[in-house]
């Protein structure tokens, strides 16, 4: 299991047992001490399998838009069992949630450890890319390899898009942001293009409040910004209506852009549609026509606690190619 560790003393003290153990890795004392200090202020997650720690990774930020690849390290009697990448990609989850564009990692050719063609094929395979050697990095006869991976993919942020139910920082968030979701909801595929999807920008405080008062049990209370989902029953052809596809993909791609932009939300649907009608209240709120039904909220906002992403199943468990196997 991957876990975020928080403590600067849990942080060192798993970074000290993983690099003791990789002796041959790292041979220079200094160096191994450096990055076991270094790694107690960092962004840190640690892999641990029935009380083993068997790896870790962390982070640091190298500038306003970019973080680098700090250390990382995996008992060698672990390798080979997909931790390494486990590690890597909660460590890109996070980058990417935080938003940050690119990810960087240094290799050298000599010293630290022997394994590095195997290291840098290992990279390549996560998705770097190879930039740049530079020389003098560390010295003439040891150059630096430099790997970047730019995080503004629409398949990394569709990684990175996890349910966030924790509290918003109370930061505005700028109505063109707002603009740029709504729009997002808005190009999302119809069936028949029949656009049976509307969609309620919420910024304004006292709107906003309105609503949270309609929510028992409350949900998204410190959310800055809400999008309010609407749908109509608009029959496509004949006697089919695809509003509850239309809506959902919609909502979809308004998730992704709040991701991308920085924020996080949650698809609130049931919580609202229950037996209890929360959504006929918001309805209210907002003068919605009878002939819409409030079907969703997504809060919006930057968050204010750290999550992680929920467990899947493997990927061989979910998809088949040519029949089910």
């Amino acid at each position: 299991m991957i876990r975020f560790i928080k403590g600067a003393d849990e942080r060192k003290r798993i970074a000290r047992e993983i690099l003791e153990a990789l002796t041959d890795w790292f041979e220079v004392e200094e160096s191994r001490e450096q990055y076991i200090a270094d790694s107690a202020g960092q962004p840190f997650w640690a892999s641990v399998d029935d009380g083993i720690t068997e790896g870790f990774l962390c982070l640091k930020e190298t500038g306003k838009e970019s973080m680098e690849l700090a250390v990382m390290g995996v008992r060698r009697e672990c390798h080979r069992k997909g931790i390494g990448r486990k590690l890597f990609e909660a460590a890109k989850d996070y980058a990417v949630r935080k938003g940050y564009e690119f990810i960087q990692v240094k290799t050298v050719r000599s010293g630290l450890y022997e394994d590095y063609d195997i290291t840098n094929e290992f990279y390549k395979s996560l998705g770097f890319k190879e930039l740049e050697v530079l020389s003098d990095y560390w010295d003439e006869a040891n150059p630096c390899q430099i790997y970047v991976m730019s995080l503004k993919s629409t398949v990394n942020t569709i990684a990175a898009r996890h349910s966030y139910r924790g509290a918003f920082l109370q930061e505005e968030v700028p109505e063109e942001h707002l603009i740029i979701i709504a729009k997002a909801g808005t190009e999302a595929p119809s069936g028949c293009n029949k656009q049976t999807t509307d969609i309620i920008v919420v910024n304004d405080p006292e709107v906003l409040a309105r609503i949270k008062a309609q929510i028992d049990p409350p949900i998204a209370a410190t959310a800055p910004a809400m999008i309010v989902v609407l749908t109509r029953r608009i029959n496509a052809y004949r006697n089919r209506c695809f509003a509850v596809q239309d809506y959902s993909a919609a909502i979809e791609n308004m998730l992704l852009a709040i991701v991308e932009l920085g924020y996080q939300s949650c698809w609130y649907e049931g919580h609202i549609t229950d037996d209890d009608r929360i959504c006929d209240k918001i309805a209210a709120v907002l003068n919605v026509p009878e002939n819409y039904d409030v079907v969703c909220i997504l809060p919006v906002g930057k968050a204010a606690d750290e999550f992680h992403a929920p467990g899947k199943k493997a990927f061989s468990e979910r998809v088949h190619f040519n029949r089910w196997s």
